[in-house]
C-alpha cells in the first residue's frame, strides 16, 4: 500500500496545480450528451482559438455535471480565481468567450450562468454559485460527486479526490467486517427491486467452493434511461473501486462487467480505467500488498433488453442465447459457469467507495427509514429541466419534477417511473415519496431510475402502445405469457387508438395484465402490463373517451385526428407551412392557410407551432359536439 500512498501524494499534488492553477484551466463537457449537442466542435473552437492567440491553457474534458439541457458546458477558471460555467455554448460562443475572458482578461459576460470556487479563490460578482441554479440546489451528490470534476479518463484526478480509499480501509478489515458495513448501511440493490446488497452477498459468501463472480450489470436499457452510462463516462473508477470492494467481500477472483455495445465512449473510459488500475496495482494478484487477487473482463451485449434481467445476462456471458431460466436456485448459489454469483447495478457499486470511506452511520443519514441514501435519476420528457439528478431516497415526486425539473409547459399530465416495466402516475400522485415500497403500492417501481415526465399533449394509449410494442418486440419469446400476451395486448391497444375500441376490451386489458404478471417466467414478463394496468387505474376516462366517443383529446391517435384550421384565428404568418413535411398547408404570407386532408400526415408540427390556436382537431370536435347534443 506504500506504493499507493506515492502516487496518490503525487496525483494530489497534480490536482492542486489544477485546482490552484498559474494557467487558464478550461473544463468542457465530454459526455455523450454533451457530444451530442456540439462539445466535440466547441473544443475545436477552443484549441483553434488558443493556438491562433499563442495564449497558454489547459483544457480538462470532464463528464456530465447533470443539467443536460444546458449542454454544450464549458467552464474557465482564471489563475486565482473561481471556475465559472457557461451553458448552451456553440463554437462561436466559444471563441467569443476564450477572446473575452482569457485574451482580453476582461469581466465575466452574462453568458455566465454559475461558478465553483475552492479555498482562496476569488468569486466573481453577480454570478450565482453553480449549486444555487435550481436543478442542482436540492440535490445531494454522493454517487455523482465526482461527475463533471474530474477527468474520467486520468486515474490521478480519481486518487486526488480520495479515491480507492474506500478499498484501502476494506483491505484492512475481514471480508466479513467488509459484508457487515454494508448490512449497517441498509443499501439496496439500485437495479429495480431494491433487494438488500448484504443478502445477496452473505448467500454468495457462505456458499462451499474456491471459485466465486462478481457481475457489474450495466445493461440499462429502458427507454429515456442514461444514469448508469452517465456515471460510467463520468466516474469509471468509483464502479471499478466498488468492484473490487465487493469481489473482496464475497471472496470472488473474477469480474465481469456486461454492458451494451450502444456506450462506445462508456466502454472507452472502462478500458482505459482497467489499464490504468493494472499499472498501479490495483489488478491482478496481491493487490495492494494483500492476499486478494482479481481481474476484471469487458463482455459487451448486444443490446437485448432481457439481458438486463440476471440469468438471461449469466446466459449470454457464458456465450448462450439469453434468456431467463426458472429460479431456484438463484445466481448467489449457482450463477455463471454454474458457480456462486453477485450480480450488482452499476449505481450499486458506485456507492461502495462511499460506504466504506465514510462509514455506514454516515450513509444511512441520507434517505428514509427502510431506503437509505441517494437514488440517481434521468429526467426527460416534457420537463423543463432535463438531465441527470442525484436525490436522497424519499424526495417525492413533486419536489424532483418541478422543484429540480422545473414542471412543464404545459400543465402537468403524468410520470412514467421505472421505464417500460413501470407505471403511469398521475398529479394526484405528485406527493409520492420516491422510494421502493410507495411505488410499488401505487402500481409502479423504481427501476433503474427513469422519469419521463408527461403533459396534457400526451395520451396515455399512446404512451401504453408505445413501452409495450417495446417489451414485446424485446420479448426473449421463451414463455407464452410473455410473448403472446404482450402481442395481445398491442392489438388491443391499437384497435383503441383508432377507435374501434369495445368497452369490453378494458376488462380484457385487465383479465390479461394479471394473467401475464402472474405467468410470466422472468421480472421483464411480469411487469410488462405495469404501463396498461396504471394507465388504466388512473385514467380510465381516456380509455372511455377513445372507445365512447372516439375522441383523443391530447390529439396524438392519427385514426382520430383531422387538422383544420380557423380562418379567423389564422393570421397568415406562414409558421404552419414551413414546419409541414408533405407541403399539405397552403396559402400566402398575410392570407389565411387550408390544410389538404388528403395530404396531411397527422405528424402534429403545425398544431405543435401555431401561436394562435388556429389549428384544431376536426374529429375531435365534432364528436364532442355529439355528445354534448
Amino acid at each position: 500500500m506504500n506504493d499507493l500512498s506515492q502516487l496518490r501524494q503525487k496525483a494530489i499534488e497534480n490536482w492542486d496545480l489544477i485546482i490552484h492553477n498559474k494557467v487558464p484551466v478550461i473544463y468542457i463537457g465530454m459526455a455523450s450528451c454533451g457530444r451530442a449537442a456540439g462539445a466535440m466542435e466547441v473544443l475545436r473552437a477552443v484549441e483553434e482559438t488558443l493556438n491562433a492567440s499563442s495564449h497558454v491553457a489547459r483544457i480538462v474534458e470532464v463528464g456530465c455535471i447533470g443539467p443536460c439541457y444546458l449542454e454544450p458546458l464549458m467552464d474557465i477558471q482564471m489563475p486565482g480565481e473561481a471556475r465559472v460555467s457557461f451553458a448552451n455554448v456553440t463554437p462561436q460562443n466559444a471563441r467569443e468567450i476564450i477572446q473575452e475572458v482569457i485574451i482580453e482578461k476582461k469581466t465575466y459576460s452574462k453568458k455566465a450562468i454559475g461558478f465553483l470556487s475552492a479555498d482562496g479563490q476569488r468569486k466573481p460578482e453577480g454570478i450565482p454559485a453553480f449549486f444555487d441554479i435550481p436543478m442542482l440546489k436540492s440535490q445531494v451528490r454522493l454517487v455523482l460527486r465526482n461527475c463533471g470534476f474530474i477527468n474520467p479518463e486520468e486515474i490521478d484526478h480519481y486518487l486526488a479526490r480520495d479515491g480507492y480509499l474506500g478499498l484501502i480501509k476494506a483491505l484492512q478489515m475481514p471480508p466479513e467486517a467488509v459484508l457487515n458495513e454494508v448490512r449497517e448501511s441498509g443499501l439496496r440493490g439500485r437495479g429495480g427491486s431494491g433487494f438488500p446488497t448484504s443478502k445477496k452477498w452473505e448467500i454468495c459468501r457462505n456458499n462451499p467452493g474456491d471459485t466465486k463472480y462478481l457481475i457489474c450489470n450495466a445493461d440499462e436499457g429502458d427507454p429515456g434511461a442514461f444514469m448508469n452510462r452517465s456515471l460510467i463516462e463520468g466516474d469509471p473508477h468509483a464502479v471499478l473501486e466498488g468492484m473490487l470492494i465487493a469481489a473482496y467481500a464475497i471472496g470472488a477472483t473474477h469480474g465481469y462487467i456486461y454492458i451494451r455495445a450502444e456506450y462506445p465512449l462508456a466502454i472507452e473510459r472502462l478500458r482505459k480505467a482497467i489499464q490504468q488500475m493494472t499499472e498501479y496495482g490495483l489488478l491482478g494478484d496481491r493487490i495492494l500488498d494483500t492476499d486478494f487477487h482479481f481481474q476484471i473482463t469487458l463482455k459487451e451485449g448486444a443490446g437485448a433488453f432481457v439481458c438486463g434481467e440476471e440469468t438471461a445476462l449469466i446466459a449470454s456471458i457464458e456465450g448462450k442465447r439469453g434468456m431467463p431460466r426458472s429460479r431456484p436456485p438463484f445466481p448467489a448459489s449457482q450463477g455463471l459457469f454454474g458457480k456462486p454469483t453477485v450480480i450488482n447495478n452499476t449505481e450499486t457499486l458506485g456507492t461502495l467507495p462511499n460506504i466504506l470511506r465514510n462509514g455506514s452511520e454516515w450513509y444511512r443519514q441520507f434517505g428514509c427509514q427502510g431506503n437509505y441514501g441517494t437514488k440517481t435519476f434521468s429526467l426527460a420528457g416534457k420537463v423543463v429541466r432535463t438531465g441527470l439528478i442525484e436525490v436522497p431516497l424519499g424526495t417525492t415526486l413533486r419536489q424532483v419534477i418541478f422543484d429540480i425539473g422545473g414542471g412543464t409547459k404545459k400543465p402537468f399530465k403524468a410520470v412514467q417511473t421505472g421505464g417500460p416495466s413501470g407505471g403511469c402516475l398521475p398529479a394526484s400522485s405528485l406527493d409520492l415519496p420516491l422510494d421502493y415500497e410507495s411505488l410499488k403500492a401505487a402500481g409502479s417501481i423504481m427501476g433503474s431510475g427513469g422519469l419521463i415526465v408527461m403533459d396534457e399533449d400526451t395520451c396515455v394509449i399512446n404512451l401504453a402502445q408505445y413501452f409495450l410494442n417495446f417489451t414485446k418486440n424485446e420479448s426473449c419469446g421463451k414463455c407464452t405469457p410473455c410473448r403472446l400476451g404482450s402481442m395481445r395486448l398491442v392489438e388491443i391497444l391499437d384497435r383503441i387508438s383508432r377507435g374501434e375500441g369495445e368497452l369490453e376490451d378494458i376488462d380484457a386489458l385487465k383479465r390479461l395484465g394479471e394473467t401475464i404478471q402472474k405467468g410470466s417466467l422472468c421480472g421483464l414478463g411480469q411487469t410488462v402490463p405495469n404501463p396498461v394496468i396504471t394507465t388504466i387505474r388512473y385514467f380510465e376516462k381516456e380509455y372511455l373517451e377513445h372507445i365512447q366517443n372516439h375522441v383523443c383529446k391530447a390529439n396524438v391517435c392519427k385514426e382520430l385526428i383531422e387538422f383544420r384550421i380557423d380562418a379567423e384565428k389564422c393570421t397568415g404568418c406562414h409558421q404552419c407551412s414551413k414546419v409541414c413535411p408533405v407541403d399539405a398547408i397552403t396559402g400566402k404570407v398575410k392570407e389565411k392557410h387550408i390544410i389538404d386532408p388528403d395530404k396531411c400526415i397527422h405528424c402534429r408540427a403545425c398544431f405543435e407551432t401555431c401561436r394562435f390556436d388556429a389549428i384544431y382537431n376536426a374529429k375531435s370536435l365534432e364528436k364532442m359536439q355529439a355528445v354534448t347534443e
